[in-house]
């Protein structure tokens, strides 16, 4: 969905999910900056979204959250944010969450992971977002894993917890 939609990375530049993705495929992670649910994930998806730059998958965060653009969810707090946390990925604004509003994305964290054929995995990144060390399926990395190894992911869809895509009303 919206495969062109330009949307602008904290580096400055727009960029679409078009340029983003590679040969092997892409994960989106709809996600932002103060959701206490990103801020309890924040070690996984540094992990997992390096995971996709060193295996050559592509992968962007995309910060749908429209309603607090002129507060914590502002361009200029993603850039701070996305130098705080070491990021190597995308990390995009989605202008009036038309991405979030195409991909039917409702909250943060929420993941999508396509392969070269289309949508692999949609939900949660496992199922413990309050305690790394309690997980006990970690959905997100054996999609990944499946994925690399050219497989499908026994998961494919789970329910997303998190805050909800604040989008203008």
């Amino acid at each position: 969905p919206q495969a062109d939609y330009k949307m602008k990375d904290v580096s400055g530049n727009n960029i679409s999910l078009n340029e983003i993705k590679t040969a092997k495929g892409l994960l989106v992670i709809f996600s932002c900056n103060t959701c206490p649910y990103v801020k309890l994930s924040e070690s996984r998806i540094k992990e997992y979204s390096d995971f996709c730059i060193a295996n050559g998958i592509g992968c962007a965060l995309v910060n749908s959250n429209e309603a607090q653009r002129n507060e914590d969810d502002s361009f200029d707090e993603m850039s701070k944010y996305y130098t705080s946390q070491k990021l190597k990925c995308i990390y995009a604004v989605d202008g009036k969450s038309q991405l979030a509003n195409a991909f039917g994305a409702s909250r943060t964290p929420q993941c999508f992971l396509f392969n070269t054929k289309g949508l692999i995995y949609k939900g949660a990144i496992d199922d413990n977002v309050k305690d790394p060390a309690g997980v006990k399926s970690p959905y997100l990395k054996e999609a990944l894993t499946a994925l690399v190894k050219n497989e499908t992911p026994k998961t494919q869809e789970t329910k997303s917890i998190g805050c909800t895509i604040k989008r203008l009303e």
